[in-house]
């Protein structure tokens, strides 16, 4: 069983492959695909984690498309001085499918 652990979107996720990860908006290269770091690779019982060697491996995976994540509500209340402020956000969230680890 072939896994690594990758660095995306400022989070580190769990990735074999044919996984498919919502991750921060990726820009995709001209044939669609992702490149992602790799932090740790695991390969049956080898397990790889040194830079020089994981410098050599590349996770690669195909853009699927694009979403937006769900909208939080930020609101700031200041007591006995009528301040109120409200503020939403939804977060630019990417689909890729992982296709190969190598």
């Amino acid at each position: 069983m072939v896994y690594a652990i990758v660095r995306a979107g400022g989070r580190q996720e769990k990735v074999e492959v044919g996984t498919v990860l919502t991750v921060d908006r990726q820009k995709a290269g001209e044939d669609g695909s992702v490149t992602f770091a790799p932090v740790l690779l695991v390969d049956g019982e080898t397990v790889t984690h040194a830079a020089d060697d994981l410098a050599k491996v590349t996770v690669t995976g195909e853009l699927l498309g694009h979403t937006r994540g769900k909208k939080i509500v930020i609101q700031k209340f200041k007591n006995k001085t009528g301040y109120k402020k409200r503020q939403g956000h939804r977060q630019e969230l990417s689909r890729v499918r992982i296709t190969a680890i190598g």
